[in-house]
């Protein structure tokens, strides 16, 4: 059974439809949405796939509680995979223009969403002794981007957090992997000209969502099993490392 957090729009609803297609009970989770996250599961079920919607606020401790309780309760089973995709506004601020606040909205979603929703699921994840973490991270990490230091801030503190973790949980038959996706243009983008940043791809080309969809239903399988504290960057080779 797998968790997709964000995962009726964007980024998140191709994964939840990649992994769906890949045999996994897929859990939508949404905050706002329903409509969207209806839609993704109407989708997965055309496909002879199973998934149901589930609202929580990731980055509320009680909600977060809730949601993998409702998630269990009306599957009748506990999480293998958890995806860490969800995420906020990301406003682009000068050092001058931010606040600390800036700060933490961002860590809110990357570090402590994540942080909570693990401790939530890891019950379930060590009596099984097996299990997948997959944090969605961004190559901003290695492009340092002006004017979006609250982001890449966040961003960056997935890496650490990864390793740390999959150290801890690697006994446990638990793999703690960070996929850094490119930039991929989906509904939050808007009308956004992709053309300066492609030119500097080398594979000259844009990725698309299903790129990283492919990439998590990878490391959510059997093959990837010895593969853990990894950072995998998915952008067409616009980066190296890390």
């Amino acid at each position: 059974m797998a968790l997709v957090t964000g995962g009726s729009r964007g980024l998140g609803k191709v994964i939840s439809l990649t992994l769906a297609e890949s045999g996994a009970m897929v859990i939508v989770n949404y905050a706002n949405n329903q409509e969207s996250a209806q839609e993704t599961v109407d989708l997965i079920k055309s496909n002879a796939g199973k998934a149901i919607t589930v609202k929580g606020d990731i980055t509320d401790e009680d909600e977060v509680q809730r949601l993998i309780s409702e998630a269990e309760e009306k599957t009748g089973g506990t999480i293998d995979i958890l995806v860490n995709n969800a995420t906020g506004p990301q406003p682009e601020l000068s050092i001058e223009e931010s606040t600390w606040q800036d700060y933490l909205n961002q860590l809110e979603y990357f570090v402590k969403a994540p942080l909570l929703l693990t401790k939530t699921i890891l019950p379930g994840m060590k009596k099984k002794m097996e299990g997948r973490i997959i944090n969605i991270g961004s190559e901003v990490v290695q492009l340092g981007n002006p004017n979006f230091g609250n982001y890449v801030t966040a961003k960056s503190s997935q890496i650490g957090m990864t390793r740390s973790w999959a150290s801890e949980l690697g006994p446990l038959g638990i793999t703690v992997n960070l996929i850094n996706p490119g930039f991929i243009p989906v509904e939050r983008h808007g009308n956004v000209d992709p053309s300066s940043y492609k030119k500097n791809v080398p594979l000259q080309k844009m990725g698309e969502p299903i790129d990283i969809a492919n990439a998590v239903a990878f490391l959510s399988s059997n093959e990837a099993k010895f593969i853990t504290g990894q950072s995998i960057s998915v952008n067409g080779g616009n980066t190296f490392g890390i």
